[in-house]
């Protein structure tokens, strides 16, 4: 049968993300061109704009494609590892995270990293995306709350009341028992792990880079892990 005009469409789309990406790792979001991507695919511009409007819009496709393809990784990963323990699998999610993230740094950079200048991600289009690898962790921890593994939060490190208030929320939102202590927790596991996949991506360990850097990760998200399991 010929293609159907979604077939089109469909597949236009991703000729446009492939060269996209491409051009992004060579040059940049911040460079990114929309004319660029439309010479090489070979179409006039009238012709491109009924799938992509703008650069704006491109770099839209960009930051879904991405945050999808990194959430995927990580799922995956999890899933592989469905009958270890809950920690386990928190050490499992982190590690995919690094390992997508160390194979295609200009995407992560695009995720993670300084903003575009002049774009706006819509949340309406990449909140949901965007928050499945953190959500994936919060349901982890989650786990653990209801197993009795994760304790209470020692009074020297309570959260503060106006602090509470807004953690509440995150913590409804996100499905984590326990209110805003274990929602906090939750949170330091996640900027623990975005913080140290970012120094490695970036450069930021030096120009030789941090000594065995799996192993520096793993150990990093055992230590959160060790907090969150012993007040």
């Amino acid at each position: 049968m010929p293609p159907t005009r979604a077939d089109r469409r469909q597949d236009v789309t991703v000729r446009i993300l492939e060269i996209a990406r491409r051009h992004l790792a060579e040059e940049g979001a911040g460079s990114l061109s929309l004319r660029a991507v439309t010479r090489e695919l070979g179409m006039v511009s009238s012709a491109v704009y009924r799938y992509v409007a703008n650069r704006d819009e491109l770099l839209t496709l960009l930051v879904v494609d991405a945050y999808t393809d990194l959430a995927d990784a990580v799922d995956l990963a999890v899933a592989d590892a469905a009958r270890r323990g809950w920690q386990q699998r928190v050490v499992t999610a982190a590690l995919a995270f690094r390992s997508w993230a160390v194979a295609d740094p200009a995407r992560y950079a695009l995720l993670y990293g300084s903003p575009v200048p002049g774009y706006t991600a819509p949340a309406e289009l990449t909140t949901e995306p965007g928050t499945r690898v953190v959500l994936l962790l919060a349901r982890l921890v989650a786990e653990g709350v209801e197993r009795g593994d994760v304790v209470p939060v020692t009074d020297g490190l309570a959260v503060g009341r106006p602090l509470a208030a807004g953690l509440v929320p995150v913590a409804e939102e996100a499905g984590i028992p326990g209110g805003a202590a274990v929602t906090a927790r939750a949170l330091h596991l996640w900027s623990t792990l975005v913080g140290a996949v970012s120094l490695e991506v970036f450069g930021q360990f030096g120009p030789e880079g941090p000594p065995e850097p799996e192993a520096l990760l793993e150990h990093q998200v055992r230590l959160v892990l060790h907090s969150l399991t012993n007040g």
